[in-house]
């Protein structure tokens, strides 16, 4: 009988928050994939990380089993990306990205990477919690010196600066 030791549990341990705190910003903001699926996520890369590291296998089976895992997430987060409106634009693509990075933050945990894990963590929630108010923010200022004096973007679209706005005044609301 395989005894667990400390290690492995915080490997799987910190696969597993890494993924619940990324899919809790995503459920927060009313996205598709949420804390127990990014956390299942990520939790599946560690466990899958460290069955292959604790074994003894060769780098090369490491890099296979990564390949693997990162490829399979791939076609996870094909499932979250929809096409809506009228012209048919992609959306759930921060979702689709963000399970992809628990899965990423799940390997490095199962490899037992806490530093490079635990930074990418924070860079990306850094990212999802600041990206999109910067991005409108950015619009605001740059689609007028871009030759778009009524700040609509994407054919003419009017409503879509509108709805920015709506959704950056919101976030402002929930993290202030």
């Amino acid at each position: 009988m395989e005894t667990i030791s400390f290690e492995i549990f915080l490997r799987l341990f910190c696969g597993l928050l890494a993924g619940a705190v990324i899919g809790l910003d995503r459920n927060l903001r009313g996205k598709a994939a949420g804390m127990r699926t990014l956390g299942l996520v990520s939790l599946g890369a560690a466990t899958a990380v460290c069955l292959v590291t604790q074994s003894g296998y060769p780098m090369d089976a490491i890099s296979r089993v990564l390949q693997g895992l990162l490829t399979g997430i791939g076609f996870l987060g094909v499932g979250v990306i929809a096409r809506h409106g009228v012209h048919q634009r992609p959306q759930g693509l921060t979702t689709a990205a963000a399970i992809w990075l628990a899965a990423v933050l799940g390997a490095a945990a199962g490899a037992g990477y806490y530093a490079v894990g635990g930074l990418a963590l924070v860079l990306g929630m850094a990212l999802l919690w600041m990206g999109g108010r910067l991005e409108t923010r950015l619009h605001r200022v740059l689609d007028p010196i871009n030759g778009d004096k009524n700040g609509r973007r994407d054919n003419g679209d009017a409503g879509k600066q509108a709805k920015r706005d709506d959704r950056d005044d919101r976030d402002d609301d929930i993290w202030s």
